[in-house]
């Protein structure tokens, strides 16, 4: 870990980014870019920085840089709807990936009430639905009729999406609304032209257009992030004006934090610190983490190479040290004199209000993306997982069965796993080498099943090694890119829950624990295709097979 008072600060636009100077080949990176123009040549949007084969992508995906100013004109659109929605004081977003994942964070910062339902999991969906755990209970109506639904999705055709505007639409006729009573429950955020648009305004829904030049995972201050934190009640002029402040320095040579921190995060990766330990260090900034994840996962990892972000729990979780691993700690607006990185041991600290942070990594990571020689806008490998996961509620379940059961626990595994809970999970771990990651993906309720994340420092104390954790299918619009186009040293956890209480989604012919069974199905396959030691736990009670989970890796360490 480098000393970040000793590491240089480039400050300017209300952020600033501490230690890159100590990081090795930064500077000379720096220079390079500086010498080829990037810059001035990134400000102005120009599709040629990653190579003639991207450019046609690129072409499309650089609205990001002044969409901000696009997005002050949905400022009076804005109110308009709040006002008219006032009296619906329960806002549910239903969004993947970077449809979600923006305006999860700012509520968090603000602590604003919001709920996400980035899942198919039946249990979480009934909870956020009707306001309870409890399997068979009656529906509240009462919290129906105070929430509104904003259904996200940039191309319109997301499946988790368009099942979740299936199951609203349907409780909330079931609550007793007519269709237009129930249309006024639902927002729509999605590109012009989209299915879901058609949908939308087929059924009388309001329709918010995104900006169709921006990517999902670039879309914090478009309508993506914007519509739902308004509703919540968030003030989005303000990380509108924290942007534009930043902006100003975007084409800059010197004074350019973001551009500094794009050269530290590219030189580190190509000098095989590849693996970005991402830590709140508790000056303001609440869950950024999850946010920069699939930005920096899905635009890097492709191609055999880019960065693993790993989001730690707290500043001493373990996972952030490693010779592989560079650490970077985020944070609010620092009072004069204050302790870059809040008293993190890390190599980075990366300061100031929301709105800055959000364009600033966005600028950042396709800085490092061109040092990497990877094109940032496109995710050749997501649409895979997806592929297998129609064909499987087409065709059925693939025929597998548990080469043994420990408790409420049935353990997929190859023979020279073992045959216990903790052997498999020794072996797991022993395929990691010295520059292996494991990933635990957990198709389970992420509030529900909360308990069952703790197993990431677990085995990250146990191996030594960099451990992500993703909920599914959220991750598959994350990090699931980086696990089959990233560098092929991935070994792979999945968890899969017994579901007590199914829930249809109308219209279709599966029900949600049917969606989520073969998504983590078509996931499996994805990765076994590659070579990858993966290693698949399926609980029969979640309770009592999580806590075996938790018990079996912590004796890892023992």
């Amino acid at each position: 870990m480098s000393d970040l008072l000793d590491g240089g600060v480039h400050a300017a636009g209300g952020l600033a980014v501490h230690g890159a100077d100590s990081v090795d080949g930064a500077t000379a990176t720096r220079d390079l870019l500086v010498a080829d123009k990037v810059p001035g040549l990134l400000a102005a949007k120009d599709p040629t920085l990653w190579g003639p084969d991207a450019e046609d992508v690129a072409k499309t995906r650089l609205g990001w840089l002044d969409t901000f100013r696009r997005s002050r004109d949905l400022l009076p659109q804005l109110a308009e709807l709040c006002a008219e929605l006032g009296d619906l004081d329960n806002v549910v977003l239903c969004g993947m990936g970077g449809s979600s994942l923006a305006p999860e964070v700012i509520c968090r910062t603000m602590g604003v009430p919001l709920a996400v339902l980035d899942t198919t999991d039946p249990t979480q969906i009934r909870a956020t639905m009707f306001g309870g755990y409890e399997p068979g209970s009656p529906p509240a109506d009462d919290l129906l009729r105070r929430t509104a639904v904003v259904l996200a999705s940039k191309s319109g055709s997301t499946v988790e999406t368009d099942s979740h505007r299936r199951a609203f639409w349907q409780a909330f006729l079931d609550a007793g609304l007519v269709e237009s009573e129930a249309a006024r429950h639902f927002v729509v955020v999605t590109d012009p032209g989209s299915p879901l648009e058609s949908t939308a305004r087929e059924f009388g829904m309001v329709v918010v257009p995104a900006d169709p030049e921006v990517g999902g995972r670039y879309s914090a201050l478009t309508a993506f992030g914007l519509v739902p934190a308004a509703l919540a009640g968030v003030d989005v002029a303000e990380l509108i004006g924290q942007a534009e402040t930043l902006a100003v320095t975007l084409g800059r040579e010197q004074g350019n934090p973001a551009l500094a921190l794009g050269a530290a995060l590219g030189a580190a990766a190509a000098d095989g610190r590849d693996k970005l330990a991402l830590v709140d260090d508790g000056s303001g900034i609440v869950g950024l983490g999850d946010w920069a994840e699939q930005l920096i996962a899905e635009s890097t990892g492709k191609s055999a190479v880019g960065i693993l972000p790993v989001v730690v729990e707290t500043p001493d979780a373990p996972g952030i040290t490693g010779a592989d691993v560079l650490a970077v700690a985020v944070g609010g607006a620092l009072a004069a004199g204050a302790v870059p990185g809040g008293g993190v041991a890390a190599d980075l600290a990366v300061n100031g209000p929301l709105g800055a942070h959000f364009l600033a990594w966005e600028y950042a990571i396709p800085v490092a993306s061109r040092v990497l020689g990877v094109e940032p806008f496109d995710q050749p490998n997501v649409a895979e997982s997806k592929q297998n996961t129609t064909r499987i509620l087409t065709d059925g379940m693939p025929d597998e069965q548990p080469r043994f059961v420990e408790g409420a626990a049935q353990v997929f595994a190859p023979a020279e796993a073992g045959d216990s809970l903790a052997a498999t999970l020794r072996w797991l771990t022993s395929q990691l080498g010295d520059r292996g990651y494991l990933a635990v993906m957990a198709y389970l309720d992420r509030f529900g099943d909360a308990d069952v994340a703790g197993v990431r420092a677990a085995l990250a104390a146990a191996s030594g090694r960099p451990v992500t954790f993703g909920w599914g299918p959220r991750f598959l619009h994350s990090t699931g890119q980086y696990h089959k186009g990233g560098p092929p040293v991935g070994c792979f956890l999945q968890i899969t829950g017994a579901v007590a209480d199914d829930l249809a989604v109308p219209g279709r012919p599966y029900t949600f624990g049917r969606l989520i069974a073969a998504q983590a199905a078509g996931d499996r396959e994805a990765l076994t295709s590659r070579g990858r030691p993966l290693l698949h736990l399926h609980l029969t009670d979640r309770q009592a097979g999580v806590q075996a989970l938790l018990d079996a890796a912590a004796h890892l360490s023992n």
